[in-house]
C-alpha cells in the first residue's frame, strides 16, 4: 500500500474545517485544473482526471470533527482511499491532513505516486487558501 500525506494548518476552528470537508460539493474548489466533468452531491463526486482516468468516489465514513473517508463507488484503476483528518490545535486553528492510500503495483507506483503527492499538496494548500 502506498501512503501519500499532506498536512496544513488552517486558521479556523475544527468544526468549520470539518463541515467544509464533509460536503463533497466543496471538494471541487480543492481540485487542480486537470480535473474536469465534475459532478457532486454532499456524499459523492465523479470527475475525470485529464489523461488518466474517470473516478467516482463516495464518503464511506464520517467521524464528526475528526475524520472523513472516501472510497471509489465504481470500479477504479486501483484500490484507493482518500482520507481527511482534522485536529483541533486548541487556539482556534486546525491541522488538516489529507492521506491518500493506494494499492499500486511497482509500475503504477512509479507513474502515479508523483501526481498523487501533487494532488494531496494542492488540495491542502487550496483548503488553507479558501478557509484562511
Amino acid at each position: 500500500m502506498t501512503i501519500i500525506e499532506s498536512a496544513v494548518q488552517v486558521n479556523k476552528p475544527v468544526n468549520v474545517v470539518y463541515a467544509f470537508l464533509s460536503n463533497m460539493n466543496n471538494h471541487q474548489q480543492l481540485m487542480p485544473e486537470n480535473i474536469y466533468n465534475w459532478e457532486s452531491t454532499e456524499d459523492d463526486a465523479r470527475f475525470t482526471i485529464q489523461n488518466m482516468a474517470k473516478l467516482a468516489i463516495k464518503i464511506s465514513n464520517r467521524v464528526e470533527n475528526q475524520e472523513l473517508t472516501a472510497i471509489p463507488s465504481e470500479k477504479a484503476p486501483f484500490d484507493v482511499e482518500l482520507k481527511w483528518t482534522v485536529e483541533d490545535n486548541g487556539n482556534g486553528t486546525t491541522t488538516a491532513k489529507h492521506i491518500i492510500s493506494a494499492d499500486l503495483n511497482m509500475m503504477m507506483k512509479m507513474l502515479a505516486s508523483g501526481p498523487l503527492q501533487k494532488l494531496a499538496d494542492h488540495q491542502t494548500e487550496k483548503l488553507k487558501e479558501i478557509l484562511g
